[in-house]
């Protein structure tokens, strides 16, 4: 009987002082999770399995399936009217009649969250936009994004769905595209119109890829109203691979900040056991 209450002892005790340690980390996102990539534990979570709007955080889907699909790179895509947000009016820096590579508007959907560069990949893959959606969905249900659903590729449409646990599982997934972690990561880059406007200079939208303090390896943001502020990354931190998802940040800097505060809380407790 002794031995029984000096378990639930030590039970009670590393429950509570574990739930103490991550209330150390003082998340604002509205929902989140902090996942080990190398030893598959759950490093925190809040709100991870409450199904949210997920805005351009679907273009890391987007790019999964433009890449499984091994279309040409290379092949010029011309942006067209039916590429032009008609839903919440985003502007973009893409003209319509220019045409790109297949890589620039993945690199610049990724990058920089062009919208036209996002419908454009979904409109000319093989069988158009309805098969490129079936096939995101199809890709979510694959790698285990249950309670998950899209129905653009661009994230401009508040239906596209997910929970922060099924986010973590489309950041591994895409961790393992070169292209992917190549393009969400690229800091800078210009692309030409092929008009006399001159380059286009476009930058990540997350400015932690330019903060020689981070390793990341994969990177997304999003925004729309519905959703808030969103980002997700994989990153290296204290040697370990990290899977960070912030959902509904409010703040401008929200995120940024968030993601920060995970950073710090990881490398003060890396020695622990819950880390």
């Amino acid at each position: 009987m002794k031995q029984v209450f000096f378990l639930f002892c030590v039970i009670f005790f590393y429950t509570t002082s574990t739930l103490a340690q991550k209330n150390n980390l003082d998340i604002k996102s509205q929902a989140a999770l902090v996942f080990n990539a190398q030893n598959a534990h759950v490093i925190y979570d809040k709100n991870a399995d409450k199904v949210m709007p997920i805005a351009s955080i679907t273009k890391l889907m987007t790019a999964m399936v433009t890449l499984d699909a091994r279309l040409s790179p290379n092949e010029k895509i011309t942006i067209t009217n039916a590429d032009v947000d008609k839903l919440k009016h985003s502007s973009s820096r893409l003209p319509v009649g220019s045409s790109y590579p297949r890589h620039e508007l993945l690199r610049l959907a990724l990058m920089s969250s062009e919208n036209r560069a996002a419908a454009a990949l979904a409109r000319t893959y093989p069988g158009g936009t309805k098969a490129f959606v079936d096939a995101m969905n199809q890709k979510a249900k694959k790698i285990g994004m249950a309670n998950s659903r899209f129905v653009d590729s661009t994230g401009l449409n508040s239906n596209n769905v997910a929970t922060a646990r099924d986010l973590a599982k489309l950041v591994s997934s895409s961790n393992s595209y070169s292209a992917i972690r190549e393009f969400s990561t690229t800091s800078q880059h210009s692309v030409s119109p092929g008009n006399k406007r001159g380059h286009l200079q476009y930058v990540n939208s997350n400015s932690l890829v330019r903060n020689q303090g981070w390793d990341i390896g994969v990177s997304k943001t999003g925004y729309l109203s519905e959703a808030g502020r969103c980002l997700v990354m994989q990153a290296k931190i204290s040697g370990q691979p990290v899977v960070i998802v912030l959902l509904n940040s409010w703040g401008k800097n929200t995120r940024i900040g968030d993601a920060n505060r995970v950073k710090k809380w990881i490398e003060s407790n890396q020695g622990r056991r819950q880390v």
